[in-house]
C-alpha cells in the first residue's frame, strides 16, 4: 500500500526525512513528536512500515491486517506525514526474511524519496523487539552501504521511565475515578512497561516535542485496535506534553555528517534556518557490480534472536 499524500508548496527541493519502522503504530510512539514537527515546518516527510503488525491484538471481527491499514493512515494523516509505503513482510518474522529482501525495499524507498535524513529504531528495537531490531539492523546496512551519497540516519529509543510514567498516571487516573483495579498496565500489549529504554545507548540528541506532543496522542489514538489495557488511553491532551514530549535520537556513526534538521530542532533554531540544515542531495546511485549498493556490515551486533523482554512474544507485539 502506498498513500501518497503531497502538499501545496512542497517541491523537489524541499527537505525530506524518511521514517522506516516495522509496524503501524511504532511510527507515533517512537517519533510521532519529530514526524509532526518536520510536517508542520514543511518538510517532506515519509513512512516506511515493514508490515502490517496483522499478528497483534484486536480487530474487532474485521481483518486485523486491513483495520492496521487503516489506522496507519489515519496516524499519518494526524502527523502530517505526506508518504506511506506500507509492506507485506509477515509480521513477527523480520529477523527470519533474507537480508537482500528488505534492504532491497529500504533503497527502493530511499530512491523513491531521496531522503536528507532517515530515522529508525535504536539496536534495542525499543524493548528488545527481534522486528525493531531487524529493522535498525538493515536500514543500518542500506545507508552504510551508500558511502558518501548517503542520508544522515538517526536512531530512535524510548527515554527510560517514560512509559512507567504514563502507567503509574494511568494508575493515579484511574483511582481519581474510583474505577475498579486493575488499572491499564501495558502500552500498546507491551506488558512490562520498563522495558521501554532500559537497554537503549545513551542520545546524542534529546528532543523537546512538547509543542506537537497533543498531535503525538492523537495519532496514538488511532490505533485504536490496540489500545485494550492500554495506559495511554488515560493520558489527556493536557497531560501529552509532560508524558510523551521528550523523544530520544542518537547520531549513527554510519551516513551523511553535518548539520540536520534533528540538530536544529534540538537547538531550537528559527524556522528560517531549518531548509539551510539539510543539503541536498541527488538520488544515490548503483555501485555494485550487479547495478545495486554494495552492502555493509549493519552497527552493532546482531541481538534479533534475543527475546523481547516483558513476556511477549514477537508475534504478539505488532
Amino acid at each position: 500500500m502506498t498513500t501518497p499524500a503531497p502538499s501545496p508548496g512542497r517541491g523537489p527541493d524541499t527537505p525530506a526525512l524518511l521514517a522506516v519502522f516495522a509496524h503501524p503504530d511504532d511510527e507515533s510512539l517512537a517519533s510521532g513528536g519529530l514526524l509532526a514537527w518536520c510536517a508542520a515546518l514543511g518538510v517532506r516527510v515519509s513512512l516506511l512500515c515493514l508490515t502490517h503488525g496483522e499478528h497483534g491484538r484486536g480487530g474487532g471481527g474485521r481483518s486485523l491486517r486491513q483495520v492496521r491499514a487503516d489506522e496507519l493512515r489515519a496516524a499519518a494523516r494526524t502527523l502530517g506525514i505526506g508518504r506511506v509505503r506500507l509492506l507485506d513482510h509477515e509480521d513477527g518474522m523480520l529477523p527470519w526474511i533474507p537480508p537482500d529482501r528488505l534492504d532491497d525495499d529500504i533503497r527502493a524507498e530511499m530512491r523513491r524519496t531521496a531522503p536528507d535524513v532517515v530515522v529508525t529504531f535504536d539496536t534495542d528495537g525499543l524493548y528488545w523487539h527481534p522486528d525493531h531490531v531487524a529493522a535498525c539492523e538493515r536500514t543500518t546496512a542500506v545507508v552504510a552501504a551508500l558511502g558518501g551519497r548517503a542520508p544522515a540516519l538517526f536512531h530512535v529509543s524510548m527515554p527510560p521511565g517514560a512509559m512507567r510514567a504514563v502507567v503509574d498516571h494511568a494508575a493515579r487516573v484511574g483511582a481519581a475515578r474510583r474505577l475498579a483495579p486493575p488499572f491499564a498496565r501495558s502500552i500498546l500489549g507491551v506488558a512490562d512497561a520498563d522495558a521501554f529504554g532500559a537497554g537503549a545507548p545513551p542520545p546524542t540528541v534529546v528532543l523537546r516535542v512538547r509543542g506537537h506532543a497533543a498531535q503525538k496522542l492523537r495519532a496514538l489514538r488511532c490505533h485504536r485496535s490496540q489500545s485494550d489495557g492500554c495506559a495511554l488511553r488515560f493520558v489527556g491532551e493536557d497531560d501529552a506534553p509532560r508524558l510523551l514530549g521528550t523523544e530520544h535520537y542518537r547520531r549513527s556513526r554510519v551516513g551523511a555528517r553535518g548539520g540536520t534538521i534533528v540538530d536544529r530542532l534540538a537547538r531550537r533554531a528559527s524556522p528560517r534556518d531549518l531548509a539551510a540544515a539539510l543539503p541536498l542531495r541527488p538520488p544515490p546511485e548503483p555501485d555494485g557490480r550487479d547495478g545495486t549498493p554494495r552492502r555493509a556490515a549493519p552497527e552493532g551486533r546482531r541481538r534479533a534472536a534475543r527475546a523481547p523482554v516483558g513476556g511477549k512474544h514477537a508475534p504478539d507485539r505488532a
